[in-house]
């Protein structure tokens, strides 16, 4: 038995579904050809090398699995058909595979612990989120705090202004008074 290791990179966008349905065609092709899946590491989505179909990130999984090499073709048929495959690669690996229960038990094992790393990662992304949404609320709250602070010194400015020099409708009435109050040239005062 030789070891295989086929990985493929995604369209970002797909769906977890959409990528578990290709999964299980891929698994599907493997016990038809009576090939033994070891793992499928998922490595999430990263920045492709270069631009692909408009695409500058992708989901990348690794798949590894035993087998004679007539599987390969196969394999390799179902992601070339897949539409949100964007590129793929199989690679031999070992040549000769000598003890396949010893293989499975170490694939079986880094399996579980790519779970273990993926709940963490899970986990502390859903963290990054909170801390991002009560920072971004906490940002929005400083903003209308300091617009309303903006606002009532506008406010302030404008009643002090007020004081100083009549606007508006009472300025006519003002200057009306104060007219009446000086005595006009051409009048005589008494002596």
């Amino acid at each position: 038995m030789r070891e295989y290791e086929t990985t493929f990179i995604v369209q970002p966008e797909i769906s977890d579904e959409g990528s578990q349905a290709i999964l299980s065609k891929l698994d599907g092709v493997l016990e038809a050809g009576s090939s033994t899946r070891l793992m499928c590491e998922d490595h999430g989505k990263r920045k492709l090398a270069y631009e692909i179909r408009k695409f500058h990130k992708g989901h990348y999984y690794t798949l590894q699995f035993l087998d004679d090499g007539a599987v390969v073709p196969d394999v390799e048929r179902v992601l070339r058909l897949e539409e949100s495959v964007l590129r793929f690669l199989t690679i031999l690996v070992t040549d000769e595979v000598e003890d396949i229960d010893a293989r499975k038990a170490v694939a079986a094992e880094a399996e579980v612990e790519q779970q273990k790393r993926a709940a963490e990662r899970a986990q502390r992304e859903a963290e990054e989120a909170a801390a991002r949404r009560e920072q971004e609320e906490a940002e929005r709250k400083a903003a209308a705090e300091a617009a309303e602070a903006a606002a009532a010194a506008g406010e302030a400015a404008a009643e002090s202004d007020g004081e100083a020099a009549p606007t508006g409708e009472d300025a006519p009435a003002e200057a009306a008074a104060a007219d009446a109050e000086t005595p006009a040239a051409d009048e005589e005062t008494p002596s």
